[in-house]
């Protein structure tokens, strides 16, 4: 018995706003069915002795350490603003 039905695919294709024709949806059933015993096969096998890949490829961090450093004096911060009070840039206020 097939684990993933045509209703099924019709369902799913109806939620994502596709449409298949009948010979469509029983062919990506049979399809994704496949696709199902496949990812099967790989409960059988034993991976007590594998370590976890949390990426394929051995990498390390390769961003800069971060250091903080004196950030741009208040006066050319707000020399762009276009309203400002108390060294603080203004904004109009979006609650009541």
């Amino acid at each position: 018995m097939s684990r993933i039905s045509v209703d099924t695919v019709k369902h799913v294709a109806h939620l994502a706003r596709l449409t298949f024709t009948e010979e469509e949806a029983e062919k990506l059933s049979k399809e994704l069915d496949a696709i199902i015993g496949f990812a099967e096969q790989l409960n059988e096998l034993n991976t007590d002795d594998v370590k976890p890949t949390f990426h394929v490829l051995d990498m390390k961090n390769v961003m800069r350490e971060d250091v903080p450093q004196p950030g741009l004096p208040i006066e050319d911060v707000l020399k762009n603003a276009p309203d400002h009070k108390n060294n603080q840039v203004r904004v109009p206020a979006i609650i009541e």
